[in-house]
């Protein structure tokens, strides 16, 4: 008798914890829907934006050999290679930056940001992918930093 009354208790706290755990994710999915729908209607309604990516590439100008990348030749980059997937408009800043490469040591140099905007949903990364390659073939870089993040914009 006490061993079923036991196993009784055992398997209501059991399905009692089992029930509150579908609970709370239910209630965790819900708060969430409900948060992207809002921040959608916030953009749309409020901002009269729309839902958009933002895409970072970083480009560092030293070469291997120790030559630096000149506006000119970077500039030719933009023309031939980047313009033609994104003709819709670009930012490019100029800056200073430094990195670890990947043998440790430490690197200072000057940099180019490019920032692309480009509405969510767009499948933009096949040629965000190819920037990237072509830029680490033509001036033999180790790499292109990408960030990326989505957004609300309205022009």
């Amino acid at each position: 008798m006490k061993f079923q009354l036991r196993r009784a208790l055992i398997g209501a706290s059991l399905l009692t914890g089992l029930f509150l755990t579908f609970a709370l994710a239910f209630d965790i999915y819900a708060r969430r829907s409900y948060e992207a729908l809002t921040d959608l209607q916030v953009c749309n309604n409020q901002l009269n934006g729309k839902s958009f990516a933002r895409t970072e590439l970083f480009f560092g100008l030293s070469k291997p050999d120790g030559s630096v990348i000149t506006e000119p030749e970077f500039q030719q980059f933009i023309d031939r290679k980047i313009t033609p997937l994104f003709p819709e408009g670009l930012t490019l800043l100029t800056g200073t930056g430094q990195f670890q490469t990947s043998t440790g040591t430490v690197t200072k140099e000057r940099s180019k940001l490019l920032i692309l905007l480009y509405p969510s949903g767009n499948d933009r990364n096949g040629a965000v992918e190819q920037i990237r390659k072509a830029y680490k073939n033509a001036f033999k870089q180790e790499s292109v930093l990408r960030v990326d993040e989505p957004l609300c914009a309205s022009f």
